[in-house]
């Protein structure tokens, strides 16, 4: 048994697999055949190529309490003391007496440092920290003018602390109008005077720059 071609139908989106069959064991190409086999599949589902599969690495925890197996280790303590080198067993015996635990911190160092310390609120600590840098910073968009009077200048500095309390970069602009545009290096000092006079400490991850209706400047807290 064998398979001797592969027929497909371009109109029925089908193809159709023949299987021929004789006394011999031998294939060949008859329209007199009294054993023939068809298996009919829809070509959409022909597996062109092989699966690609997707493996997930296992992220490495660190060792603890028993899991150290290093003949000896650098211990530090809860609060960063330095305790000296000594075996696993008493660094243990050390963490279970304070009802903490041993924890592997640098594994490649000679000899591997723990740490004694509560493990399950360092593991709460991490968590949080990891989910606060994955955590979506937007952008919020303030815009003072040429001529802004002090009161509304306050409420815009206002703003622009509540926005970066918040954890969100501002990017605040100065728009010119008019014959505005003839005076853009009051405009530069205007706006550089703003930021100075915001009561919140930042950062200022672009420096005032340029832009055809004005300037503008990015401050990130």
């Amino acid at each position: 048994m064998f398979v001797h071609y592969l027929q497909s139908n371009q109109q029925t989106n089908y193809a159709c697999r023949i299987l021929y069959i004789n006394n011999t064991g031998h294939g060949f190409e008859s329209h007199h055949l009294h054993h023939v086999i068809c298996l009919t599949i829809n070509h959409k589902y022909i597996r062109r190529g092989p699966i690609k599969r997707t493996f997930v690495q296992k992220v490495q925890r660190e060792k603890i309490n028993e899991q150290i197996r290093a003949d000896k280790i650098r211990v530090i303590d809860e609060i960063g003391t330095q305790l000296g080198i000594m075996s696993p067993s008493e660094a243990l015996e050390m963490a279970r007496d304070r009802e903490m635990d041993l924890v592997e911190v640098s594994p490649l160092a000679t000899p591997p440092v723990c740490r004694i310390m509560d493990y399950g609120k360092f593991q709460y600590q991490h968590a949080k920290s990891t989910k606060v840098k994955a955590k979506k910073i937007d952008v919020k968009e303030l815009r003072i003018g040429f001529r802004t009077d002090m009161h509304d200048l306050g409420v815009r500095r206002n703003q622009v602390v509540k926005f970066l309390e918040k954890g969100n970069k501002v990017k605040i602009e100065i728009r010119l109008k008019g014959r505005e545009k003839m005076h853009k290096d009051k405009a530069r000092e205007n706006l550089a005077s703003f930021i100075k006079s915001i009561p919140f400490e930042y950062k200022i991850e672009q420096e005032i720059k340029s832009f055809p209706g004005g300037f503008n400047v990015v401050l990130m807290p």
